[in-house]
């Protein structure tokens, strides 16, 4: 505790002490480690994403896939701006 801060847990799962040595690694990593991480997760979640589309709309063309997880990735105002095509896969 700092002053009047009260620090709160990352998980609402995990013990304070396994969050606890879980931080002290990362603060252990170097920055090309840290950086391979989120590169690792980001492509992780891009291909659960992917995956998630293509169980919903399996008749879709790849063209419609990419349109969709572009939607949900970059959220339905910017996918439109971006991708105008994409106006025809965003919901209502």
């Amino acid at each position: 505790m700092i002053g009047d801060v009260t620090q709160t847990s990352l998980t609402l799962d995990t013990t304070p002490d396994i969050e606890r040595r879980q931080i002290e690694s990362w603060r252990q990593m170097s920055p090309a480690q840290k950086a391979a991480t989120v590169t690792g997760l980001t492509r992780a979640a891009y291909a659960m994403t992917s995956a998630g589309v293509r169980h919903r709309h399996p008749d879709a063309s790849s063209r419609e896939h990419f349109l969709r997880v572009a939607v949900i990735v970059l959220g339905p105002d910017l996918a439109r701006l971006v991708y105008p095509d994409a106006a025809g896969v965003i919901p209502g």
